[in-house]
């Protein structure tokens, strides 16, 4: 795509960018930059900054052979970067090795470089920490854009997105159509997704509305992130609407849902109008949100 034309206006710096951790202040445009962070990794490709090496996630359904993300993976390799650690075990010699000039990292998940933070700086590496599980990945994408000079590219990615969601829109029909964004059985556990997420931003952009978990059941959440966990006896009563998307999920999820007895009376279940949200909408990105329209369309048009 075009991002990889932007590049950075060297007279422009010294800049600022704020994060989640103060302010980053760098001198010059960053010419080599590891993320430890998969899921931010996809954004950094989107915009066409200088990446040298990603930590990988364990490798499993969502990814290829070497524990980078299905969505942007074969992007990564073709661009010739290199696993930094697998298995997001993180190893400061390696990041030492890789010489960076920028550490992009993550402040939630499995990922989350806060306990590590310490260390890195003490070494004298620029380190910018986002938070990915609530903001959008436009947001995102342009802080990363800011903080590499890559502003065009982060423009790029979200005019591209803008095109084919308003593409797909289109196709869908008019909007408004109320939805619940579920996580079934997602490593044992279940959840409802919240009306301001990174997956229901991209629902919103197809024209869908996202209602999140009934207020009566609050009580009943266990854990909240984009996502508001509950347990499997607590779903049935927990899904409002009659229009199910399943989050980080194909066919053979949408079969189990169907399938299982706990939510046969479900209305969604009953009509049949339960959809995957595609494995790679478990972290939106670019490429993962490129991904959710693709199949939501197929999806919702068939």
């Amino acid at each position: 795509m075009g991002a990889l034309a932007a590049r950075a206006d060297q007279a422009d710096w010294p800049r600022q960018t704020d994060h989640d951790r103060g302010v980053l202040t760098l001198k010059a445009a960053p010419g080599r930059i590891v993320s430890t962070s998969p899921s931010l990794t996809g954004l950094l490709l989107a915009i066409g900054a200088p990446l040298e090496a990603s930590a990988a996630t364990t490798v499993g359904r969502l990814t290829d052979e070497s524990g980078f993300f299905r969505q942007w993976a074969e992007i990564a390799h073709a661009r010739g970067v290199r696993t930094l650690y697998p298995n997001l075990d993180f190893d400061m010699e390696a990041l030492l090795i890789a010489g960076p000039d920028l550490v992009v990292g993550s402040s939630t998940g499995a990922d989350s470089l806060l306990p590590y933070l310490a260390e890195i700086e003490a070494q004298g590496l620029p380190t910018l920490v986002l938070d990915y599980s609530k903001t959008s990945w436009q947001s995102l994408a342009r802080i990363l854009g800011r903080a590499t000079g890559h502003e065009a590219g982060a423009d790029t990615a979200i005019a591209e997105f803008d095109r084919r969601a308003a593409q797909a829109a289109a196709r869908l029909g008019p909007s408004g159509r109320a939805v619940s964004i579920v996580g079934y059985d997602i490593a044992g556990t279940y959840s409802i997704g919240r009306s301001e997420s990174p997956q229901a931003d991209v629902l919103r952009a197809l024209g869908l509305t996202v209602t999140p978990l009934p207020e009566a059941l609050r009580g009943a959440v266990t854990r909240v992130s984009n996502m508001d966990f509950i347990s499997r006896e607590t779903l049935s009563a927990a899904i409002a609407e009659d229009t199910v998307i399943l989050l980080g999920a194909d066919d053979s999820d949408v079969a189990a849902f169907m399938a299982d007895p706990l939510l046969a009376n479900l209305p969604a279940v009953q009509k049949g109008q339960v959809y995957p949200m595609g494995l790679s909408s478990f972290r939106v990105d670019y490429y993962s949100a490129l991904e959710m329209i693709a199949t939501l369309e197929t999806a919702l048009t068939a």
